[in-house]
């Protein structure tokens, strides 16, 4: 068994601030600092600045990344860390600057075009450094071997999965999640649930994914809405942090599945938030995934809380799938893709791209083509 997890991780109310000592151990002389426009007008970008600073690291700033990162962002990422001459990618903010980051990072020791990468184990030489700094609670990108890119030409996101690309150093600090928006804050909580839930259905799910997926499975469960609530809550956003670790260390070993795989293709078309697609499809798909491999979601029900003792397997997955539903109410996720403005989805091509999907292959149990269509109607 191969498990992956990055090599220093930094977790804790707080830990940015010991970010200069490993840095420093890297050896590296110049960042491209990937980010948004966000982060570097609220100060957080310069925060991460100083510290290279300190350590005598000059840096560049990249700060045009979409929410869905696409090709051309790369490139123009890639451009400027190439003209720059920077020898190692400090990534800071949600998934979307995270999944940029390492497509530049493997770009600049692989060469080639980003299209060329698409699907699993890719590269062959180990990406640029990357420092990886999450200021969201939900993508857990920071710490995974996986990332999603857009190819606009073809409206469909890109997924890598490549061991090249994991961070030499992460940093999940709860200060740099204080009063991110409610809408934000549930989009990618609901994001880190989806991950737990499918590491542990996944194919490829093993005791030890098992007992990081659960535990985050649980907090996320516990703390969530009170993020959402008040993103000044410290200790929410703390445990949310750690789940937010945690499913991301379990799913990148064990997978994850149609959920994501769906999810992908509605955001390649539409252009639709990734933590909302999810939150969407999870208890449409999980219902499903439920019919062949009902005692995963006995474990889930217990660990939420739920009395399994003389309780059959379908009272339990009722009782999952219920209290993802609520919960998914409760931060204000919306139930229909005509509430997102999608009014005529095209179910066809949703539905055969994400048989395409690279997640696809780990859900327990293959859907076809018109499985797949039902399901994206549930939501419509």
């Amino acid at each position: 068994m191969i498990y992956y997890i990055p090599p220093v991780n930094l977790l804790g109310k707080g830990c940015l601030s010991e970010l200069g000592v490993p840095i420093k151990k890297l050896n590296c002389k110049k960042a491209l600092i990937v980010s948004d426009k966000f982060l570097v007008g609220n100060g957080t970008v310069d925060r991460v600045v100083d510290i290279l600073k300190k350590e005598s690291i000059e840096s560049v700033i990249f700060y045009d990344v979409k929410p869905n990162p696409t090709v051309a962002n790369v490139e123009n990422a890639l451009k400027l860390c190439q003209e720059s001459k920077c020898d190692f990618i400090v990534s800071i903010g949600g998934g979307s600057p995270q999944d940029c980051g390492k497509a530049v990072a493997v770009l600049a020791t692989n060469g080639g075009k980003i299209t060329d990468y698409e699907g699993m184990h890719k590269s062959k030489h180990k990406c640029l450094p990357i420092v990886a700094i999450a200021t969201t609670a939900g993508t857990s990108a920071e710490v995974t071997i996986n990332y999603v890119i857009t190819d606009e030409s073809r409206h469909v996101k890109m997924i890598m999965v490549d061991p090249n690309t994991l961070a030499s150093i992460t940093v999940s600090d709860p200060d740099l999640m204080i009063s991110k928006p409610a809408n934000l804050t549930a989009a990618t909580g609901m994001d880190a649930l989806t991950h737990a839930i499918e590491a542990v259905v996944a194919k490829g799910a093993m005791d030890v994914t098992d007992s990081t997926a659960l535990y985050a499975i649980a907090q996320t469960f516990k703390y969530l809405a009170r993020a959402v609530k008040n993103g000044n809550d410290i200790e929410a956003r703390e445990q949310m942090s750690y789940a937010c670790f945690l499913n991301g260390i379990a799913f990148s070993n064990a997978g994850l599945g149609n959920v994501h795989a769906m999810a992908h293709q509605l955001g390649g078309l539409y252009d639709l938030p990734h933590g909302v697609c999810n939150a969407m499809l999870l208890s449409v798909v999980e219902e499903e995934n439920a019919k062949h491999a009902p005692q995963k979601f006995r474990v889930i029900a217990e660990t939420i809380g739920f009395d399994t003792k003389n309780r059959s397997d379908q009272e339990c997955v009722d009782y999952v799938i219920k209290r993802i539903q609520e919960l998914a109410q409760e931060v204000g996720i919306p139930k229909s893709l005509k509430e997102l403005g999608v009014d005529n989805p095209d179910f066809e091509l949703l539905a055969e791209n994400s048989m395409k999907d690279a997640c696809a292959g780990a859900n327990p149990v293959f859907f076809d083509k018109q499985k797949l269509i039902e399901l994206f109607k549930k939501i419509a």
